[in-house]
């Protein structure tokens, strides 16, 4: 090969790495907290197959809700419910067509302590605790399942006093984790090892029929300056590689 053929070789191998480079986009994907663990094994499967990168925020549905219409810049939400993105969709904020059930979440009592939960609950009638971790049910889904367990109990005006309110589920599992209170009400997926091993600390699954389903959609949002990897990220969590970690870290679909 000449000089000058390999120097157009070299140029035009250049050229398609550059090329490469540019279709490649950085995603802003705004992730209920429940999902924190799942997420991150599953954006690090796509940016691994798609050669896209996503950069995650966990919160509160809620304060997403409010901070989407304030013009944050998310290309992506991973709500707690269904809700919200069908109220995204409504308002023209989000794109309707985008919109999957990615997930389906249960709600448990939880503590550390491996002697504190028994298997049936009835750890929330016995008063050896002071302080109940829950989610504000005004932000996030996971919360107000809480609140719907415990009016289902009859247990809601009694527990009051005990109830330490967090601003996300993922704060409440953190209050639970480090003492801050005895027991709460987590995520399955919080405390689900992904390998499939027994959930550390002791937990009461609490029965789908003490709250409403946890069902936790998806959508592109309308302001994405990325909406074909947007896509391809909400498609990629329909995929069997999302599935096998979802159904791992304790959610159904």
């Amino acid at each position: 090969m000449s000089a000058t053929l390999r120097l157009r070789h070299v140029l035009l191998l250049a050229l398609a790495v550059l090329g490469s480079g540019a279709r490649a986009d950085a995603l802003q994907v705004a992730v209920a907290a429940n999902f924190s663990a799942a997420a991150k094994q599953i954006a690090a499967a796509f940016e691994h197959d798609t050669g896209h990168e996503v950069k995650l925020s966990f919160g509160a549905t809620g304060t997403f809700y409010a901070q989407i219409e304030a013009g944050a810049p998310f290309d992506v939400l991973l709500a707690a419910d269904q809700a919200t993105p069908a109220k995204l969709a409504r308002e023209g904020k989000a794109l309707a067509a985008t919109r999957r059930t990615y997930a389906v979440g249960k709600l448990v009592l939880w503590s550390a302590d491996p002697a504190l939960v028994d298997p049936a609950g009835a750890v929330l009638r016995s008063g050896r605790f002071r302080h109940l971790a829950v989610a504000d049910p005004r932000l996030a889904p996971y919360g107000e399942a809480a609140r719907e367990t415990l009016e289902h109990l009859g247990l809601a005006a009694r527990l009051q006093p005990r109830l330490v309110t967090a601003g996300n589920i993922g704060q409440a599992y953190q209050f639970v984790a480090t003492g801050n209170a005895e027991l709460g009400f987590v995520a399955l997926g919080q405390v689900q090892p992904a390998d499939g091993g027994p959930v550390p600390g002791s937990m009461w699954r609490v029965p789908d029929g003490f709250y409403t389903p946890l069902k936790q959609d998806l959508m592109v949002l309308s302001s994405s300056t990325s909406k074909a990897a947007a896509t391809a990220f909400a498609d990629y969590l329909a995929g069997d590689k999302a599935h096998a970690i979802v159904r791992a870290h304790g959610y159904g679909w």
